[in-house]
């Protein structure tokens, strides 16, 4: 129990999910702490806690209510919920983070039970640093901040988004061990565009429109620079962000402050890992690739981005770099004469006729890569993957778009229309598959192989900035935890089952390179693993 903790006593101490540890009291704590008679008389220990709830969980009739319960769990025993969700986070994570958090989102207002991290609101401007202020620890290492602007294909959701960086830094924990009092969720609540949210009568939200530009600008320029004045040495993970404020924002602060886009860096990581892996089993370089997106929005830019500076760091210019890459959007391929483009979709821009036809591009471009994030479910086509595979003994085909409906394509095709021959991930977990009497292991290109990981080292080390080279690094550290027998297999990443291990593995491997590369604020132990795992939270009593 923390010391700010150490006061309290009786009902004050069961109500507090913090420090209260229920029926595992042992009778000693009983009698000093005030709770005799205000608990059964039977002392637990952490893992008959653990029977007890697993059960309460699968009595529950769907996902959502799953949700609902261990979301009352946190508030009620925070070490409990902790050592239930890493007693298999390969089961839990798609029920407190995606898919089920979209269906939670939807109706977050709805479902609100009590508060959990920190609202800002427009109205709050010019005073951002004494409402951090109000928050009870000091210690915070990293703060996941979203506007709802872009949650889980929802579109604009408003403060109903908080969901996100409630669930994501729980994920902090479950799977990268990030000692949860050092995290703090905050919406930045700005008002939605989303017309029916704001008539919504429970809508927790402001009901109004988001501010202009400008006016957005100068409230986030208050909120960074109040985030390092409060919580100095934070990192500011940015999440789900509308795409041109998600690329704007991350242009403007990461060459001034600690922070990252998960969704346009963590997910080109976990993608370059995808690409590491199934160039081990083709035994070629990044550099070697010619490579085709299907969708140029934040997601697809940020890949290209880190794809850039791989083929850099692998010796290429800049510019041969770009010359591997095409992109297409929702308007076709992005080419000279396209006047609807974003100046960071422009230097993607190719001397070519136009087109949307995505066939016929292929045909053209010849790519050995193949990437969707367009959310054009089954936009990847039997004619497409078979000709993909005519073109490559080996294709790589990754369709990244969630959720399932808006896949690219799946597993099963993939793997049937290439003869088996196809190198695949996607957004989502598809089931095994077998063709031709072989059993493939589609890998998912999960963001939580990459950020829990990142996570602890950051926590760890306190970097000053977060450069494309340790992402890329994060990417080869994931990568390097498959051997060749499992990649052969279709598996281009780690069993989730797996995830704490490996998130640990990644997070030596990264604070190793953030020593190495004199970048940490922090005096480099002699043995960096032991130094981990003892910062790494371990949920017991």
């Amino acid at each position: 129990m923390t010391s700010s903790k150490s006061s309290l006593r009786g009902m004050a101490l069961l109500n507090d999910g913090e420090a209260n540890h229920g029926t595992a009291f042992t009778e000693e704590e009983r009698r000093r702490l005030g709770l005799e008679g205000l608990l059964p008389s039977r002392v637990e220990t952490l893992d008959r806690q653990v029977e007890r709830t697993l059960h309460h969980i699968e009595i529950k009739p769907d996902d959502l209510e799953r949700y609902i319960y261990l979301n009352s769990l946190v508030d009620r025993n925070e070490i409990l919920f902790y050592k239930v969700l890493r007693s298999d986070p390969a089961h839990f994570v798609p029920i407190v983070y995606a898919p089920t958090l979209a269906r939670a989102c939807k109706v977050f207002s709805h479902i609100y039970r009590r508060p959990r991290g920190m609202y800002i609101t427009l109205d709050m401007k010019g005073r951002i640093a004494d409402v951090l202020r109000n928050w009870p620890e000091a210690d915070v290492r990293t703060i996941c901040v979203t506007t709802g602007g872009r949650i889980l294909g929802l579109g604009d959701i408003g403060v109903n988004g908080m969901g996100i960086p409630i669930g994501k830094l729980q994920l902090y924990t479950v799977c990268g061990s990030v000692p949860p009092r050092s995290l703090l969720p905050i919406q930045l609540d700005i008002g939605t565009t989303n017309a029916a949210l704001r008539a919504d009568p429970l809508y927790l939200g402001m009901r109004r429109e988001p501010p202009a530009q400008d006016e957005l600008d100068e409230f986030v320029d208050e909120f960074v620079q109040a985030v390092q004045e409060v919580f100095p040495g934070c990192c500011l993970h940015f999440e789900d962000w509308k795409g041109t404020d998600a690329l704007r924002y991350l242009a403007r602060y990461r060459d001034k402050t600690l922070c990252y886009n998960d969704d346009i860096q963590g997910t080109a990581a976990v993608t370059l890992a995808g690409l590491f892996s199934a160039l081990r089993v083709k035994k070629e370089k990044i550099s070697d690739q010619t490579y085709l997106f299907l969708g140029a929005g934040s997601s697809g830019l940020g890949i290209a981005d880190i794809l850039i500076a791989a083929m850099k760091l692998e010796g290429l210019t800049e510019q041969q770099a770009i010359a591997r890459i095409t992109m297409m959007d929702v308007n076709g391929l992005l080419e000279t004469s396209r006047t609807d483009l974003i100046p960071e979709q422009e230097r993607f821009t190719k001397q070519a006729e136009p087109s949307t036809d995505l066939l016929a591009v292929i045909r053209q471009v010849k790519p050995s890569v193949l990437i969707g994030a367009s959310t054009a479910g089954g936009a990847f086509s039997e004619a497409v993957i078979r000709e993909m595979a005519t073109l490559n003994e080996r294709p790589i085909i990754f369709a990244l778009s969630l959720p399932e409906a808006n896949a690219e394509c799946t597993a099963e095709q993939a793997y049937r229309w290439s003869n088996g021959r196809a190198l695949f991930a996607a957004g989502i977990q598809f089931p095994n598959t077998e063709v031709e009497g072989k059993t493939f292991f589609p890998g998912q290109a999960n963001n939580f192989y990459i950020f829990p990981g990142l996570g602890l080292a950051i926590y760890a080390t306190r970097p000053k900035l977060v450069t494309d080279e340790l992402i890329i690094e994060a990417a080869l550290a994931l990568a390097d935890q498959i051997d060749v027998v499992t990649l052969e297999r279709g598996r281009l990443y780690p069993p989730q089952t797996d995830i704490i291990d490996v998130s640990l593995t990644s997070s030596v491997r990264l604070a190793e390179f953030i020593f190495d590369k004199g970048m940490a604020s922090v005096e480099r132990p002699e043995d960096i693993r032991a130094w981990i795992e003892s910062l790494a939270y371990d949920p017991h009593y």
